[in-house]
């Protein structure tokens, strides 16, 4: 019985995950947790999934910039961003996250998305096993393509023709701008018509994309 248990564990808690990021590096990955739970919510669903060449670099450039820099020069965890926020966060400022694109992957494909300790460690686990299995062209390509940008809306080709009525590889540097600012708070913030704060968001956000373009910055993603 006791073997049979840790038998079950090394199937599913280990072989599983590794077979799974395996598949996934070739096929799209289905339907997440957070896709379903919206459902139920009755907010519908539009994905439409395309390969990364299909992507607008300037959109792989806004996100890089908007919510990990160092995506081209971490191996998955920025622990320079994660002290920066634990100092932050220890001074009572406004809570900072350190979460990196590929961690948001990790969560967003795999996990489900309540907080939990236990959640944390598995994404942790996924993390490691997507920056060694992926790489970082095939992180970015199934983030772009799985991330939540409106209510029932999901991928950046879905996101680009709802609010802007184009295919994602024709976006313009300030449309994907702004949908990269509005990353944080996809259901309550508008990339079509974006209030005060989403501008002055969609700027920084684009002057700091040049900065990314100019220094090289999204090289391991864009040739």
């Amino acid at each position: 019985m006791v073997r049979g248990f840790f038998l079950l564990v090394l199937v599913f808690g280990l072989i599983g995950p590794v077979l799974t990021v395996a598949a996934y590096r070739f096929v799209p990955p289905p339907i997440t947790w957070l896709m379903i739970q919206r459902v139920f919510e009755g907010r519908g669903f539009e994905r439409r999934w395309v390969p990364l060449e299909s992507i607008s670099p300037r959109l792989v450039q806004a996100v890089i910039a908007a919510e990990d820099a160092r995506f081209c020069q971490h191996r998955g965890f920025d622990f320079e961003a994660i002290e920066k926020a634990m100092e932050s966060n220890a001074k009572g400022r406004k809570l900072r996250g350190g979460s990196t694109i590929s961690q948001q992957t990790a969560k967003n494909v795999f996990l489900w998305p309540q907080r939990s300790w236990v959640r944390k460690g598995l994404e942790a686990y996924f993390t490691v096993l997507i920056e060694v299995v992926w790489g970082k062209p095939r992180i970015m390509e199934v983030y772009l393509n799985s991330i939540e940008w409106g209510p029932g809306i999901y991928g950046a080709e879905a996101a680009a023709r709802k609010n802007f009525g184009v295919s994602a590889k024709d976006l313009t540097p300030a449309q994907a701008a702004r949908l990269a600012a509005i990353l944080p708070s996809p259901l309550k913030w508008r990339a079509a018509q974006p209030g005060p704060y989403v501008q002055r968001r969609s700027a920084r956000i684009g002057k700091a994309a040049g900065t990314i373009r100019r220094g090289g910055l999204a090289a391991c993603v864009l040739d």
